[in-house]
């Protein structure tokens, strides 16, 4: 029976939210609400189990020496340095938290995004070797784009009329049929949960 409650309040919850969207009413609209409010609660307590693996799982790399384990540590110490240093001295601006937070997160973020780059060039790379009509009308396609975008004078204005069509016909036509898609597999996912055949988030037993 322990996993019977669980599918039993997944099913109900989800056949009142798709009741509730389809057919409001007061006394639903109240109870969704009260829902969203429940979600923020649920995030919380969310978060606080996300720090605890985080600990764990830093720690028993730590312990068993794995590989690259010495970074673990710089994780133990951010983390409970910027745990300590919110509560105690504030997250207004020029306060230890925030100096930290402009200082050295910040540039970290900002070299994670820089190294995306070489990722995506190495990529464009093998995938504009025109060896195959769509790797052709790939290059093509990006290289138009780019002369439009690099401000190189005359090569940049021309093209224009070919950028606006490129966006706005063949791209958009892609992103509404990959958005469609999308949706179509959240609906499926969402009805394989409610239905209770699909019970991955009830754990492995």
């Amino acid at each position: 029976m322990r996993w019977q409650y669980p599918l039993l309040i997944v099913f109900l919850g989800g056949l009142f939210m798709a009741v509730q969207y389809f057919v409001p009413l007061e006394f639903s609209e109240r109870i969704y609400e009260y829902a969203l409010d429940w979600i923020i609660i649920v995030g919380v307590f969310t978060m606080c189990l996300g720090l605890w693996s985080l600990f764990r799982v830093s720690l028993a790399k730590i312990q068993t020496k794995a590989p690259a384990w010495g970074y673990n540590y710089i994780t133990l110490a951010g983390l409970f340095a910027m745990l300590i240093l919110g509560p105690a001295f504030g997250i207004e601006e020029g306060k230890p938290f925030m100096t930290l937070f402009w200082y050295i997160y910040t540039p970290i973020q900002a070299s994670m995004f820089a190294l995306l780059a070489f990722y995506i060039a190495s990529a464009a790379y093998r995938a504009f070797r025109a060896r195959t009509m769509i790797a052709t009308i790939l290059l093509v396609t990006a290289t138009i784009i780019m002369l439009r975008l690099i401000p190189l004078g005359f090569l940049s204005g021309p093209n224009q009329w070919a950028v606006n069509w490129i966006l706005t016909v063949p791209n958009m036509a892609a992103k509404r049929a990959i958005a469609m898609g999308i949706g179509l597999g959240g609906i499926a996912t969402a009805l394989k949960v409610v239905l209770g055949i699909e019970r991955s988030y009830m754990g492995k037993d």
